[in-house]
């Protein structure tokens, strides 16, 4: 299907010829020789927004000349203006997880515009959409050679209903493609092969268009790709879904902050170290909801590999974004990673001409700025529950123990935490490494090979996994060079340490083996498990039965050490409650320690075959080691063969079989797969909002409340009241398979929602997990509590700190909640997608003001809520709202309203953006 583009555009369009291609283009010099203002000055980042506006000018898109002024108006007023834009991206980005309840409601919305009486071929999208299935594997095997084979074996038993409904998906739409199970990671595929950085297409006219490359992505970490210079953040399903059928992202126009890089980084220190620091300033600086775009000559020091490090984490920072701007790096990385000559070439022209390209002295207007010398960077983790929480690594032995001690003494010495741990005291004795006889009396494990004590701060996982890392060859390659320095002195991984490598795509295995680090790796356990997100998204898979029952009779802190992204509580393992972000070398170190507690910077890490004492400065790779080993095995050619059938996949995915039809026969007995009921009997016009009326609390919820609190991707117990309907079913508990996998299915969703383990619900005295109190006072499971106040026809409402909603993209933290019966979120502040995904399903997100917060409120649960003057409610309105205590007596407070854009006012009108969709589907047919 050509793109669309408006009528009136045809004032700032020029013509661009590269080799033999001439090809057209919406121009942004031309747009100020219009009159239409100046913007030279304009970050790179929001020069791709205002090309987007300028190519849909007019023609029924939305846009108006007044919205292109606007942005020359941004520069003017210091790098503000938030005005309402529609931007449409080129395309859409999915995972599995993700991916699976997206193509259900497409797939339920065929049902549903069948019954308003449209034709179901209108559900079908209208760009191109891309889905990598990357979320399913688990890690039941590793540490030996089979350890891959039999995961993906497994991986399919678990897995099979949802790869024949994917597979349904692919031929029953258009414009959907599907990458199968094994091929990598979607966010390093697409950085890898799908992303071209310029894009080309042709128009309605039939002339060939070239444009910016932009997307937006089901996954949170869909901002690794701005490492390229392809404009892509993540939003919930819901929305994707929405922009897919051609609906609009309605944005405002975003802040962009400027980080100026300068310097370079010094030896010893990785990517990994300088993506630590970066989020640590960030989330310092606050920049939810804006644009970060780095700049500074540092960037020459900086390979696109680290970029794009770097774009990934912009979710733990916070920020919509974090963009790097086109310059010879990008050129350099499309030729290396197998892109074609004439899309080079085409890249390198355009990015000129249209003012989006990097050169020295690039300066452009901020809206604010802050600036790193990349000489400062020190070697560090992050943890133990924060992306954000950094530590230098000299100073993590310590800042553990300390964390112990908190947690012990009854209190949480990691930031905005409240957990309380109740267990013996005592603060584990530092700088020993476990093993030895009367280390500590708690958490004997005997085996067949000996015997050994697990105690706080036991590392039972070390994975190498995640796009964040696994992307980027040189920490890649500095993982497996520790690992050889490490097997030449006879040193291993502690038996206790579940190790694992999960590469983000088939390139990376292809480099280690070429460079013989693969043997190395496997011989300290860091065997391939699997290509996909593995521990990052908690399939790290069950521990050892021994170890897993020492920690928990014992009430022992373990931890894990992984490369990934996210540590947030509950989320790497139910064993385990510290979780530290380290790079792939570090993780390889901790694996040899085993311990959190020892000093690796200072301690020794092992002894040698000759009972020498081996530091970590002994096995530690210098840059040139790495440096010559990248240019050596990382080639062009690897790239080029391992994406040559990208979308074909093994044998088992072609075996899988699937049904052809136009609308999906839903099989009653699955229990992945089934018909939500967002779109039944839904009438062919919309509602109004409703004033919310004696709404009572279900959950009051602290600060950093993260999407894995709300609605958790990992395993769960048949105790659970998702366990119970899947023993009810006869699933046996070996085949629970995860929340994540199980995203097809709104019964297990619906609950699972608030059922994070390490859930803390302040209504209840230090209970931990998802609870709550029910009508009659007692503790029973929020969902129980749900249905109980749904049969007596009240309303919900959830009340939340600060960064309520931070971390994934999940939809079904939004789903869920508005299944449930939830009409409002109450909290101090939203993290951008959850917020979006709050009101693209019909639940109405509301801020505290004049700093009224739950705690200053004394809010205790067991008030009601009355909020009035919804039904004309306009964007960002202030509201009056009543709290009713439990004591009877009220407390009147003002409220802001975070719909924010004019359409959001017609989302929640229609109960969801997908049913706006879907009725003005029916009605244009009609």
């Amino acid at each position: 299907m050509p793109i669309q583009v408006g009528q009136d555009s045809a004032k700032t369009r020029r013509k661009i010829t590269v080799g033999s291609q001439s090809l057209s283009y919406y121009s942004i010099p031309a747009a100020t020789e219009a009159g239409l203002g100046d913007f030279d000055r304009l970050p790179a980042a929001l020069k791709v927004v205002l090309e987007n506006l300028l190519r849909f000018e007019d023609g029924g898109f939305s846009v108006s000349t007044d919205d292109i002024k606007a942005f020359a108006e941004w520069g003017a007023n210091g790098g503000k203006n938030p005005r309402e834009i529609a931007y449409r991206p080129a395309r859409v980005l999915m995972q599995d997880f993700t991916g699976v309840p997206a193509v259900v409601d497409l797939a339920a919305m065929r049902d549903g515009i069948k019954a308003l009486g449209g034709d179901a071929q209108l559900i079908n999208p209208l760009n191109p959409v891309d889905l990598v299935i990357d979320h399913s594997v688990m890690i039941d095997e590793f540490g030996n050679p089979r350890a891959f084979q039999m995961n993906v074996d497994r991986e399919y038993e678990r897995n099979i209903e949802r790869y024949q409904f994917l597979k349904w998906g692919q031929k029953a739409f258009e414009n959907f493609r599907v990458v199968p199970p094994g091929t990598g990671i979607c966010h390093q595929v697409n950085l890898e092969y799908l992303a071209q950085v310029v894009w080309t297409d042709t128009d309605q006219n039939g002339e060939e268009v070239a444009y910016p490359d932009t997307l937006v992505g089901t996954d949170s970490h869909t901002t690794m790709v701005n490492g390229a210079a392809v404009l892509g953040w993540g939003v919930g399903g819901i929305e994707a879904e929405a922009a897919m059928l051609g609906q609009p992202i309605s944005m405002l126009i975003p802040e962009v902050v400027g980080f100026k890089l300068t310097g370079k980084m010094v030896e010893g220190t990785t990517a990994t170290d300088l993506v630590l620091r970066v989020v640590q300033m960030l989330r310092e600086k606050g920049v939810v909801g804006k644009f970060v775009e780095f700049y500074g000559d540092g960037l020459d020091n900086v390979p696109l590999a680290d970029r794009a490090t770097i774009g990934n984490m912009a979710p733990e920072y916070g920020a919509t974004c974090g963009f790097f701007p086109i310059d010879a790096e990008t050129l350099r990385y499309m030729e290396q990673t197998g892109r074609d000559k004439d899309r080079i070439a085409l890249v390198e022209a355009y990015a000129k001409e249209n003012g989006m390209w990097r050169d020295t002295g690039y300066e452009p207007v901020y809206t604010d700025t802050l600036e790193l010398d990349m000489g400062t960077v020190v070697p560090a983790i992050s943890g133990p529950k924060r992306p954000q929480d950094h530590i230098a690594l000299d100073a993590a032995g310590q800042a553990f123990g300390e964390y112990v001690k908190g947690q012990r003494e009854g209190k949480d010495t990691s930031a905005n935490s409240e957990i309380r741990w109740e267990g013996e005291g005592g603060q584990p004795e530092p700088k020993k490494i476990p093993g030895d006889e009367g280390h500590h009396k708690r958490g004997f494990v005997a085996t067949e090979d000996g015997h050994y004590q697990l105690h706080d701060g036991s590392i039972v996982i070390a994975s190498i996994t995640s796009c964040t890392n696994t992307s980027n060859p040189y920490v890649m390659i500095g993982a497996g060079l520790v690992a050889r320095k490490a097997r030449e002195l006879g040193l291993d991984r502690k038996p206790w340490v579940k190790t694992s490598l999960a590469p983000g795509s088939q390139v990376v295995s292809h480099y280690l083996e070429a460079a013989g680090l693969q043997d190395d790796l496997d011989a300290i356990g860091f065997n391939l498990v699997g290509y996909g997100c593995t521990t990052c998204i908690g399939n790290s898979g069950p521990l050892e039965e021994e170890i897993s029952k020492a920690i928990n009779d014992n009430d022992l802190i373990a931890t894990s050490v992984l490369s990934g992204n996210r540590n947030f509580e509950g989320r790497i393992s139910p064993d385990v409650r510290a979780n530290y972000l380290a790079s792939p070398p570090l993780v390889v170190a901790y694996a040899l320690v085993g311990d959190m507690n020892v000093d690796i910077t200072r301690d020794p890490i092992g002894q040698d075959k000759n009972g020498k004492d081996v530091y970590l400065k002994d096995i530690w790779p210098s840059q040139a080691e790495i440096a010559a080993l990248v240019e050596k095995t990382v080639t062009r050619e690897a790239f080029q063969s391992k994406y040559a059938d990208v979308f074909k996949g093994d044998e088992k995915w072609q075996e899988v079989d699937t049904v052809d039809s136009e609308t999906y026969d839903w099989p009653p007995q699955s229990t992945y797969v089934q018909n939500p009921p967002y779109f039944q009997n839904m009438s062919k016009e919309p509602g109004e909002i409703h004033d919310i009326d004696d709404a009572r609390v279900l959950a009051v919820l602290g600060d950093m409340v993260t999407t894995d609190h709300i609605s958790p991707a990992g395993s769960f117990k048949d105790t659970t009241p998702a366990g119970k309907y899947l023993v009810e079913r006869q699933v046996p508990v070996r085949e629970f398979n995860s929340y994540g996998s199980r995203r097809g299915n709104h019964e297990v969703m619906m609950r699972g929602t608030f059922a994070n383990i390490r859930i803390r619900n302040e209504m209840l005295d230090g209970v931990e997990g998802g609870y709550t109190k029910g009508p009659d006072g007692s503790q029973m499971a929020i969902y129980d509590a749900a249905m109980a106040w749904q049969e007596q026809g009240k309303p919900l409402v959830i009340f939340g700190g600060e960064q309520y909603g931070a971390g994934s993209s999940r939809d079904w933290a939004a789903k869920g909640t508005a299944l449930l019966g939830v009409k409002a979120v109450i909290a101090e502040n939203f993290e951008r997608i959850h917020r979006s995904n709050l009101v693209g399903m019909g639940v109405i997100p509301f801020e505290f003001t004049g700093g009224d917060t739950r705690k200053s409120l004394g809010l205790t649960g067991e008030e009601s809520v009355s909020i009035k003057g919804l039904s004309d409610v306009k964007p960002l309105q202030e509201v009056a709202a009543t709290i009713t205590m439990g004591d009877g007596s009220t407390k009147e407070i003002t409220l802001r309203c975070r719909i924010d854009t004019a359409v959001e006012i017609d989302y929640i009108k229609n109960g969801g953006v997908l049913h706006y969709v879907l009725r003005n589907l029916a009605q244009s047919a009609a």
